[in-house]
């Protein structure tokens, strides 16, 4: 007798990431469990979520059941022919195996099996297409383990909340109750509301929890939240309007993903949206070594209102990224979270996009006109921690037990300590560790990065603080490493780069990791954790030196601006020179060092050691910030710097959202005025850099340390193409000429020639350079001319 049961592989996702699909599965080929895996072609189809699917229906032999069956999907992707598309690990902490598992059922009844690649579109409110194209309904789901009961409720438009005693519930659409599925999952009937009746409501969820007390609850998986403003009414009646009205603890809102409303077009649907995405003539960067990226915060613009700045302003930005010619821009985080302007590392609501920023619409289109101009957009990310303030989200979401905090980690039971937080876990984070052993919640952050990938164009992403997800789990209550936290954290970074390069090979993959371990970067085919870089700290520590850093960092800038001649331990610095790569990111300035971690400052502040910046004094500094982006772009590390400093910005960037806006300066303004010199300067070093493979993709070798003189060089070379970076921070020229014995076998014999100089006039420097006489080197042996505070590249000639 055979057992059927139907195996569905969803990839969840708009687009055609998936071709020629095959089950695989432990049976022979008389359906009896095996060792030797059968495949199975599938079949494809258009799922109910409008996206592509694939099946097949098996027949097993059915005195097997109660036997547990493995199975798998293999499919043509764009990394290649024939790849395994299950990039979830089984729930094993010691195990990285990839598959499926269910029990043989009994019983005539087909056994339903399934996988969803992507859960953007299976949880949340989703529009569902019944088959024979019928008026699309919407199914409304959440995953409650611990809930009682589950329903949607619909609120006003005007208020966009509803408090917790129910009031703001709009009695049209009335309520949908949800029912208790398979595994925690609560499903609505798809056919009992119409989509296009529910398009723009705001909604919530109302829920019995686990103790039966009623709870009101935005959704996880939502695609907007309604509030606009910082105001967060506690659960309290609330009378104001949007625009007042926190977004994380406001309704969530339907919307339809297939659809984007473009302020000179209207609404539209997506595919004919992203149609006119590329400039040929422009192309995006396609490897890590050719990033240049510039590091932006959203809500630091709207320079001239009193209002946080938003997506429009970054579009309206884009011109004065062009002029200087960077290629990618990494965004600090825009998930949902508290608040209307914050740097955004409390995400609440992942798959939506901070409504007083503009919201997913206005997202696509910075996206797509960042496209246009051949500008990746890395998005930064944060899955160390929820929000602190996630009460009517993540927060005890259908249960008060501590244990059964469904999207948090909790080690055994509350009786086990004395303070029953002390079963949480501290990361090193500002938050409680999420419940990474929970493959629902993995699956969560997993398909928030899909969907930004698939519906969103984004080209990469910055993983903020991966050490707290893998390595510092501990126990609040002792601070005992829990070591299974750490194995999920691991295993949840695996599938995390997995997944996203199944569907984008070329993704950008950056991790905030300062542990050098070698797996973070290594393939996830070989255990690694599959980045494709981590930001490299000693660089800036060494180069910059703000903050709370002792002297067993060079601190070059910083000791540097005390004025004096003291010598300057340059051979710090050409360790971390030397350990620069393309797969390290390296900076001289970035958000936690523009002023907001202790002691910190922006760059062009700390060259003069706070001094006014006026005068003599000023041209010091932007002669020591010259030195200091000359130093990173002449790595080998891929370079990254902050908004504001090619101008030289003065003001710090603190956290919070009062001090952001009252140091905010208009640094637009500032390019054609005090700013413009070293705007100039950037632009040209950067276009530098682009045009050099050398630059880009060279081995970098230090041959030339002179601490006392404050003198360093280093060579990089590739192919046919050799440079010479001679660099110095004392305050006097070497006008007459300076000699340095370097090593014969770093630098060769020959002529060179200078091919730039960071004091050219034009950049407000002196002209001290050696253009254009041709400087000979014989045995590791050459005079040059260099510059006060800056440096010379020289090109064989």
């Amino acid at each position: 007798m055979a057992a059927n049961v139907r195996f569905t592989f969803l990839t969840g996702m708009p687009g055609t990431y998936f071709t020629n699909a095959n089950l695989v599965g432990s049976w022979d080929g008389q359906g009896s469990l095996s060792a030797n895996w059968t495949t199975v072609s599938l079949t494809p189809y258009v799922a109910e979520d409008g996206c592509a699917a694939f099946t097949a229906t098996v027949a097993l032999d059915a005195s097997q059941a109660g036997n547990t069956f493995n199975w798998g999907v293999s499919a043509d992707t764009p990394a290649g022919p024939g790849q395994w598309v299950i990039p979830i690990e089984i729930n094993d902490p010691n195990s990285s195996a990839q598959y499926r598992s269910f029990v043989l059922a009994s019983g005539p009844a087909t056994q339903e099996v399934s996988f969803n690649f992507s859960r953007g579109r299976r949880l949340g409110a989703q529009k569902y297409q019944p088959a024979g194209g019928n008026t699309p309904g919407i199914r409304f789901s959440a995953y409650a383990p611990y809930a009682q009961s589950v329903e949607v409720v619909f609120g006003s438009p005007a208020t966009g909340y509803i408090d917790d005693q129910g009031g703001g519930t709009a009695s049209t659409p009335p309520a949908l109750p949800l029912a208790l599925g398979t595994d925690g999952f609560w499903d609505s009937d798809p056919t009992a509301l119409a989509f296009a009746a529910a398009q723009g409501q705001p909604y919530m969820l109302r829920l019995q929890d686990e103790q039966g007390n009623q709870q009101y609850r935005t959704d996880l998986y939502s695609r907007r939240q309604i509030g606009m403003g910082t105001y967060n009414p506690g659960g309290a009646a609330f009378s104001g309007t949007i625009d007042q009205l926190d977004g994380s603890v406001s309704c969530s809102v339907v919307v339809d993903p297939d659809s984007v409303t473009d302020p000179a077009a209207g609404p539209t649907d997506s595919t004919t949206f992203w149609n006119d995405e590329f400039n040929p003539g422009s192309p995006l960067p396609q490897n890590l070594q050719d990033l240049i990226i510039y590091e932006l915060h959203i809500g630091a613009l709207g320079f001239g209102r009193v209002t946080p700045g938003n997506l429009d302003d970054a579009i309206a930005f884009l011109e004065h990224l062009t002029l200087l010619g960077i290629n990618a821009v990494e965004l600090l985080p825009l998930a949902q979270c508290d608040g209307a302007l914050n740097w955004g590392y409390g995400d609440t609501h992942l798959f939506a996009i901070q409504s007083a920023a503009g919201g997913r619409d206005d997202y696509k289109r910075f996206v797509r006109e960042c496209h246009r101009r051949g500008i990746a957009v890395i998005q930064d990310v944060c899955y160390n921690h929820f929000d602190l303030n996630a009460s009517r989200a993540e927060w005890s979401y259908d249960s008060a037990l501590p244990n059964h905090n469904t999207y948090y980690w909790y080690e055994g039971l509350p009786s086990d300590y004395a303070d029953p937080t002390g079963g949480y876990l501290d990361n090193g984070s500002s938050g409680w560790s999420p419940r990474f052993w929970d493959e629902n919640v993995r699956a969560m952050f997993i398909s928030s990065a899909l969907t930004l990938v698939s519906e969103f164009h984004v080209d990469g992403f910055r993983v903020d603080l991966t050490t707290a997800i893998y390595r510092d789990n501990a126990l609040h209550a002792n601070g005992a490493s829990v070591g299974n936290a750490n194995a999920f954290g691991a295993k949840f970074l695996r599938e995390w780069s997995r997944s996203l390069q199944t569907i984008k090979p070329k993704v950008f993959l950056i991790a905030e990791d300062y542990s050098d371990q070698p797996a973070i970067t290594a393939p996830t085919n070989s255990g690694g954790m599959g980045f494709n870089a981590t930001w490299y700290a000693d660089f800036i520590h060494h180069l910059i030196g703000d903050g709370n850093y002792g002297d067993n960092y060079a601190r070059l800038i910083h000791n540097a601006g005390l004025g004096d001649d003291r010598p300057l331990n340059f051979d710090y610095f050409a360790g971390a020179l030397q350990g620069s790569a393309a797969q390290k990111v390296a900076c001289n300035e970035n958000h936690d060092e523009a002023g907001n971690e202790a002691n910190t400052r922006r760059t062009i502040v700390e060259a003069v050691n706070g001094a006014p910046l006026e005068g003599a004094t000023r041209a010091y500094a932007e002669a020591r910030c010259r030195f200091a982006f000359g130093a990173l772009l002449a790595s080998a590390a891929t370079p990254m710097f902050f908004m504001g400093e090619e101008v030289g910005t003065p003001n710090p960037f603190p956290l919070d959202s009062s001090g952001l806006l009252a140091n905010r300066i208009n640094f637009v303004d500032d390019r054609s005025g005090i700013g413009a010199h070293l705007f100039a300067f950037y632009a040209d070093m950067i276009r530098f850099r682009l045009a050099r493979l050398s630059l880009k993709s060279g081995p970098l070798r230090v041959v030339y340390i002179d601490n006392a003189n404050r003198v360093v060089a280093w060579v990089r070379s590739l192919d046919m193409e050799t440079l010479f970076i001679v660099a110095n921070l004392n305050n006097a020229p070497f006008a007459n000429g300076y000699t340095l014995h370097c090593d014969p076998t770093g630098l060769v014999d020959g002529n060179w020639q200078e091919v730039l100089n960071s004091d050219q006039t034009s950049y407000g420097g002196a002209g001290v350079g050696n253009a254009p006489n041709i400087l000979p080197a014989i045995g590791g042996v050459i005079s040059v001319r260099i510059p006060a505070c800056g440096f010379v590249a020289l090109s064989k000639h």
